[in-house]
């Protein structure tokens, strides 16, 4: 066996660098198992959203036939909407329902019969109705809408074990039946995108949550954005290197990290304590997410200030130019890549906060569409809250469908930046 010490300057260094080298591939190996470890977990997440929510996207609809019969529905004319409001359409379901299961005799098994269809579907015979008046008297085979119960389990016939939930045997004959006569099936869910949430399942959307989220994330760009850059130019372009400007420039640092539900607190103390303003606004959502995304802008506003080579400002100075018209004409443009990139990337870290939103009541249930930035309503973020803290089985695949369409959105608003930064972006 040969000694180290007999070794000669040249083995030595053959061996040093082998050891080297060995260490290397260990190095570049542990980053790329953290890579695969990471692509791996993102496919599973992925995975489970899109398996658990794309059931959301297809409802179950059963076929019956409906007669528009006046008397049940206790109107005479179907052209005054005065009576079409008050007209008894749930009546004109359960005529239906009996009679496609005549065998359901018993008081008990109506009441569960007339289950089987949502509540939701009496208001779209009212709008057939009130499109088409012609039809008081008439009858028309629909496919009505199915209760979340008879959804869910339709939905899982294929799995290995169905769900069946609260279903008996006898709802189970029933939907067998209509298996049997191609009188129930799945369609694509377009009140997903079109209805507000609701207590019903089947019934439940997204479009208030969305609309919200838009509201509340232009009212925080609309205040964020600019003050955010003005701070940024007056910290790089103006302010002179002192202690107070240290302590501003450690303290924005630091607020960039502070747990979003601080702002919340902030907001419910400011907003709404002290200036009284109402709960479930986005105008006060909106003015909590400017206090949140400042930090963010600020500095990566600054950093695109100082990313502008001094040899533009030292021209534009040596040509005669103020300081801000320097700034207005020559800094600003060529550092407004940076900024929007930086304001696009806060806006989406926003749009995906919950915790200070729930601080200032955006919890609420709240079934309209909102109108404006002072209309109560929620956010995509807090209707996945809801949703996924609800009992029902159904609610779990809107919850999911709700995460991708927050994802997809998510998604854009990322892609949005890195095609402007690629977009307006110059090399020195």
């Amino acid at each position: 066996m040969t000694n180290k010490t007999e070794l000669t300057t040249v083995e030595r260094v053959q061996l040093s660098l082998k050891k080297r080298y060995r260490a290397e591939k260990r190095f570049k190996a542990f980053g790329l198992a953290s890579i695969c470890f990471g692509l791996l977990c993102l496919v599973v997440l992925f995975t489970e959203i899109i398996s658990n929510g794309v059931g959301a996207f297809r409802q179950t609809h059963i076929q019956i036939e409906v007669t528009y019969d006046p008397d049940t529905l206790e109107i005479t004319d179907a052209s005054d909407p005065d009576q079409l409001v008050f007209a008894n359409f749930d009546g004109v379901i359960k005529k239906a329902l009996k009679k496609r299961f005549p065998e359901v005799k018993g008081r008990k098994d109506k009441r569960v019969l007339y289950g089987m269809i949502s509540v939701g579907a009496g208001y779209d015979l009212r709008d057939k109705l009130k499109a088409d008046p012609s039809l008081l008297g008439q009858s028309k085979t629909y496919w009505l809408l199915a209760d979340d119960d008879y959804d869910t389990y339709y939905k899982s016939l294929n799995d290995a074990e169905p769900y069946i939930g609260r279903m008996n045997e006898k709802q189970l004959q029933w939907v067998d039946s209509l298996i049997k006569e191609g009188q129930i099936q799945t369609q694509f869910n377009t009140r997903l995108f079109t209805n507000g949430d609701s207590a019903e399942p089947e019934m439940a959307g997204i479009l208030g949550a969305l609309i919200g989220s838009l509201l509340t994330l232009a009212v925080t760009i609309i205040l964020s954005f600019p003050i955010g850059v003005a701070a940024a130019i007056y910290l790089e372009e103006y302010a002179k290197k002192s202690r107070l400007t240290d302590f501003i420039e450690v303290n924005i640092n630091n607020l960039a990290a502070v747990p979003s539900v601080i702002f919340g607190l902030l907001g419910l103390a400011i907003f709404l304590n002290f200036f009284n303003m109402p709960r479930s606004i986005p105008l006060v959502g909106g003015l909590v997410l400017t206090l949140m995304t400042l930090p963010t802008i600020i500095i990566s506003s600054r950093a695109a200030i100082k990313a502008v080579p001094p040899s533009i400002r030292q021209a534009a100075l040596g040509m005669g130019a103020s300081k801000m018209q320097m700034i207005l004409h020559h800094v600003l443009p060529l550092a407004m890549p940076g900024m929007l990139t930086g304001a696009i990337i806060g806006m989406a870290q926003a749009l995906g906060e919950t915790a200070p939103l729930l601080m200032i009541g955006m919890v609420a249930f709240i079934v309209d569409i909102p109108g404006g930035i002072t209309d109560p309503s929620t956010v995509l973020p807090v209707q996945i809250f809801l949703w996924a803290d609800s009992p029902e089985r159904a609610f779990t695949e809107r919850t999911s469908a709700a995460i991708m369409v927050l994802l997809a959105f998510l998604i854009s608003m990322n892609t949005l930046a890195i095609w402007l930064r690629k977009r307006l972006e110059r090399r020195w």
